[in-house]
């Protein structure tokens, strides 16, 4: 797997999505270490985090004695994924890294978007701005009921990956948000990966962790290549909305 393209050679960029439980952060650790015993270099990052202002904004957002509006929470996510995506995505993309993101912009279009119900005009300027362009090859989401899916989130596993879960963005913040939010998040979820059925993956989250990670790898093997936007001049691509 692999492509160079006018000189350049251009790495796999893998996202991971759903609601709050259902086991991304799992999958996207199994994908990295699968793309790693194949051989592949690998940059596996989470939003928000990988640079020292994700870092801060994650431990911030997690935080649920700092209630925020709903506008500024879509600019602190933003905030952290422009920082991520111009230090570290695309740098490593441009030499052919594969990137496996938990979560990405797709997650600001469901949760602030269709959950808090930040116009989409916004979201979409805030996504275009962050992301300069730049979307994964293939988005999983992993699909789940909401209520399912909060009872797996409030549960600190002793064996994480068999219980399909790590700790996830700002877990505390949302999980106290009503069921109607919730609904409303995974339904933003289909909604864009009905709109997009080429970049999107959907699968079922209750399906046991390994059944799960052997159909993202079927689906990634299927891509013959890695091959990001990035590597097209000019392109930007605003899915799902």
């Amino acid at each position: 797997m692999g492509l160079h393209l006018r000189g350049v050679s251009v790495g796999l960029f893998v996202s991971f999505e759903g609601g709050e439980g259902a086991g991304k952060s799992t999958q996207a650790q199994l994908l990295r270490d699968r793309l790693a015993a194949e051989g592949y270099k690998v940059l596996e990052v989470r939003e928000p985090g990988g640079t020292d202002l994700g870092i801060h904004l994650r431990e911030y957002l997690k935080s649920t004695s700092k209630p925020l509006t709903a506008e500024a929470e879509l600019f602190l996510f933003a905030a952290a994924r422009s920082e991520l995506v111009r230090t570290s995505v695309m740098p490593a993309l441009e030499v052919g890294v594969a990137v496996v993101a938990d979560r990405y912009a797709d997650s600001t279009t469901a949760y602030q978007g269709y959950g808090r119900k930040v116009p989409m005009k916004y979201v979409r300027s805030a996504n275009e701005l962050a992301t300069g362009g730049l979307w994964p090859d293939l988005t999983v989401l992993l699909d789940m009921a909401p209520e399912l899916g909060l009872d797996r989130a409030r549960v600190t596993p002793m064996d994480q990956r068999h219980a399909g879960r790590v700790e996830e963005l700002g877990a505390r913040r949302f999980e106290e948000a009503s069921l109607a939010f919730h609904r409303r998040v995974s339904q933003g979820f289909l909604k864009l990966a009905q709109r997009e059925p080429q970049r999107w993956l959907v699968l079922e989250a209750t399906q046991s962790v390994d059944a799960v990670a052997a159909q993202v790898w079927e689906r990634v093997a299927r891509l013959g290549g890695f091959r990001s936007s990035v590597a097209t001049s000019g392109l930007r691509r605003l899915p799902g909305l």
